[in-house]
């Protein structure tokens, strides 16, 4: 007897990954990375500030205590520094802000006090202090997210950080689903003795589509071979790539699905 995983092996050494088509972005939720993202610039971009405070050069706080800077200028999120930060001068800086030429640190606002044109440093900082180095979440030309990853929001937002608007993904299975049996009654029918309801359709409709995968209602058919193989012929007609058929496949006088297949190619 076959254990579960030997019979997942012999199905998936039958298959091969779909193609891939290009969809833009928004679409691509819960869909499968055809090929790799990577990064064509550094993230951040540029060097900028942690915190909400003053680029200064790290070497003018020195022995704080406090320290006396010239106020030069300011730059927000989104703008560019006006100038160099000179020996002796310091910037306003925000969050995320550029970090203006000349500066290689931050000293937060709680460590500073403003006094005109004046800026008094009561702690000193080392080079690098409070700055984001350019690449300092990802270098250009990194792999961001392999091939083969099914992307979640937080691989939209990074796909979105990259400039990406639309991507290559794996088209989705096209999956034919068939119920078998003389028994079986639709859920909006009478249900008439010794008939039962075709929940499996309705169930694997469901498993499909959770899944990624495009359902492809073939219907019932009922216990005769001519039935099944038409059915079986119909979804593939219709372009699907897998057929899931429930019920017909034990070793009863009208189990017939296995025959059939059997009759239309090979069986492992």
């Amino acid at each position: 007897m076959l254990s579960v995983e030997e019979a997942l092996e012999r199905v998936l050494s039958g298959l091969s990954p779909l193609p891939e088509e290009r969809v833009p972005l928004l679409e691509a939720m819960g869909r499968v990375l055809s090929r790799d993202a990577v990064a064509p610039h550094d993230i951040p971009p540029h060097a900028n500030s942690a915190m909400d405070g003053y680029a200064v050069r790290a070497a003018d706080t020195a022995g704080a205590g406090p320290v006396r800077l010239r106020l030069v200028g300011e730059v927000a999120a989104g703008g560019l520094p006006e100038r160099e930060v000179g020996p002796g001068e310091a910037v306003r800086i925000m969050t995320g802000a550029p970090l203006p030429p000349g500066a290689d640190a931050v000293v937060r606002f709680e460590w500073a006090e403003l006094a005109g044109e004046w800026v008094l440093i009561f702690r000193a900082v080392p080079p690098g202090h409070d700055v984001r180095p350019a690449g300092e979440d990802v270098r250009a030309g990194e792999v961001v997210i392999p091939a083969g990853t099914r992307l979640r929001p937080q691989e939209i937002g990074m796909l979105a950080t990259l400039g990406e608007t639309e991507v290559w993904v794996r088209r989705r299975p096209r999956v034919g689903i068939l119920a078998t049996g003389d028994e079986l009654v639709e859920p909006g029918d009478p249900l008439p003795p010794g008939k039962i309801r075709n929940a499996n359709s309705y169930t694997n409709f469901a498993q499909v589509k959770k899944y990624g995968g495009i359902p492809v209602p073939l219907g019932v058919a009922r216990d005769r071979e001519e039935e099944v193989a038409a059915r079986l012929r119909a979804g593939v007609e219709q372009g699907v790539d897998l057929l899931l058929v429930s019920g017909g496949v034990s070793v009863g006088d009208f189990d017939l699905v296995k025959r059939v297949l059997a009759a239309q190619g090979r069986m492992d």
